[in-house]
């Protein structure tokens, strides 16, 4: 591809090699590879059950281990809110549906109705006689632009979502909270965000005006920090030719490049710059009122228990393999916990390896991060699916798949898709140091084929788009992984601005 000298500057600033450009414009030509799913995993087939007399065990593991391990809870914050008012976005234009009726009727459920009735008061305008007039495009207006809250164009991250006696919290604050129940080392509570550029000042805002509270009324000390998606992980938009997309030029020039977030499997950088043993991941708007949060505090703390009992497990087979003399029955035991404990098969033909292969394969294997995933059950609800995956190397190993990754066009696969019991809630706690306490370097252990091409347009010209391998999918495709089944009430998404009227999001309706 030739890129002028203009283009060749603009690729230097954005942080990124001509050779990583190309090979993004081969992936628009040639496409991702589909993943080749070999089955579901279910309970009992790489899906861990945990029995309920076993909870406190695992909770008592967690909470022994947590005083000299460095927790992080680490949350992707940057998504705006515009897709969770599309149906009130339509109502601006007059169309009104069943979800926007339910808005209106249920409009004082809403932990943001009394900061909407003062923003039209202080714009002169009457919240209660504009809906007994059923003026809806006028409180249409108050919640979604600048002329009040301005919520079609915030993160979700600082809406107000749940009411409490003494106000009302957003889901930063319901992150706090959360996060002070189980990533907390002996009173110190680390938490970190990704947020996008735009939004970052009001995110500290927000914390500088209520982590002082939150610490007296919780007993911890929070240690909150920010981080934003890299500007060299973004990547080169093409026009339907595969061609490079150009912005639009006033002087008639060819314009400049256009590069694009990549999705959130950019966080990969965010997540690789985190220096803990112990990282939680979970998406901004999974939280809940405090009447519910105790099975996910119970359940983050089990998924914690069984990540650390895999790393010790992991940490006794390395130092038999690294030891002087290394038997067969070092080998084959390493063999076992590969494919009991962290479900990864071994490719055709392993049993006639040489022994300096075979152990050459286990050290690799064995010798990369850790994540314990919780996986709940399938009801619906969009999202990756847990699968045993064939990898590059002729292994075999859990994976979390998206739709998109399998041919849904070959009956075989798709009959294995359609077999999956449970789905990614994006509930995760990662391992990312080794056994001496050396860190991984996480990008190394990626998936690059496992990339996705949208459709997308600008300036009414229709684009292709490439986001990176998403962060628990392809980004972390060579870690080790468990699967644990959790409770379906840990994942309670608002995706729509009607799932707040959910039960699990009325804190009155609990009692």
């Amino acid at each position: 591809m030739q890129f002028t000298e203009q283009d060749q500057d603009q690729i230097l600033v954005q942080g990124v090699s001509l050779d990583q450009i190309d090979q993004q414009i081969n992936y628009f030509i040639h496409g991702f590879p589909y993943l080749n799913v070999i089955k579901a995993a279910t309970i009992g087939d790489g899906i861990v059950r945990i029995d309920e007399d076993q909870l406190s065990a695992y909770i008592h593991r967690f909470d022994e281990a947590a005083h000299d391990r460095t927790l992080v809870k680490f949350v992707p914050a940057s998504g705006a809110a515009t897709r969770m008012f599309k149906s009130l976005f339509a109502g601006l234009d007059g169309k009104f549906d069943k979800s926007v009726d339910e808005v209106f009727a249920r409009l004082t459920d809403f932990a943001f109705y009394e900061d909407l009735k003062a923003a039209m008061a202080a714009k002169g305008q009457d919240l209660d006689k504009a809906v007994a007039e059923n003026d809806r495009i006028t409180v249409l207006k108050f919640i979604l632009t600048e002329e009040g809250l301005d919520y079609g164009s915030l993160p979700k991250g600082l809406l107000k979502f749940h009411n409490y006696a003494d106000g009302a919290r957003t889901p930063v604050e319901e992150h706090l909270v959360e996060g002070a129940a189980y990533a907390n080392s002996d009173g110190l509570v680390k938490i970190h965000f990704t947020v996008s550029p735009e939004h970052r000042s009001r995110f500290e805002q927000l914390i500088d005006e209520q982590k002082a509270d939150y610490e007296a009324w919780l007993g911890v000390t929070f240690d909150i920090s920010f981080s934003e998606q890299k500007k060299s992980t973004d990547t080169i938009s093409v026009n339907m030719d595969n061609s490079p997309f150009r912005n639009s030029d006033r002087n008639g020039g060819p314009g400049s490049l256009l590069f694009r977030p990549a999705g959130h499997g950019a966080l990969i950088e965010n997540l690789n710059d985190i220096d803990a043993d112990i990282v939680f991941i979970k998406n901004i708007d999974n939280v809940v009122p405090d009447e519910i949060k105790e099975p996910t505090i119970t359940y983050k703390k089990v998924l914690a228990a069984v990540l650390l009992d895999a790393q010790q497990q992991i940490a006794r087979l390395q130092g038999l393999l690294n030891s002087e003399e290394v038997s067969d029955g070092y080998l084959a035991e390493a063999d076992e916990l590969l494919q009991r404990t962290l479900y990864t098969l071994p490719p055709a033909g392993f049993a006639e390896l040489s022994k300096a292969e075979k152990l050459d394969y286990l050290r690799r294997k064995l010798d990369r991060p850790v994540r314990a995933c919780g996986m709940v059950k399938n009801v619906g609800e969009p999202g990756g699916g847990p699968f045993w995956a064939k990898n590059q190397d002729g292994s075999v190993s859990l994976q979390v798949v998206e739709s998109a990754q399998i041919d849904l066009t070959d009956a075989g696969q798709k009959a294995i898709f359609d077999e999956a019991t449970h789905f990614n809630p994006v509930d995760l706690v990662c391992g990312l140091k080794d056994h001496t306490g050396k860190k991984y370097d996480l990008p190394a252990y990626r998936d690059p084929l496992t990339g996705f091409i949208t459709a997308k347009s600008k300036d009414g010209k229709d684009l292709k788009a490439q986001e990176l391998p998403g962060l628990w999918n392809g980004a972390m495709a060579d870690w080790n992984t468990i699967f644990v089944e959790v409770p379906l009430i840990t994942f309670n998404p608002v995706k729509t601005v009607n799932d707040l009227l959910r039960k699990e999001h009325q804190p009155s309706e609990l009692e």
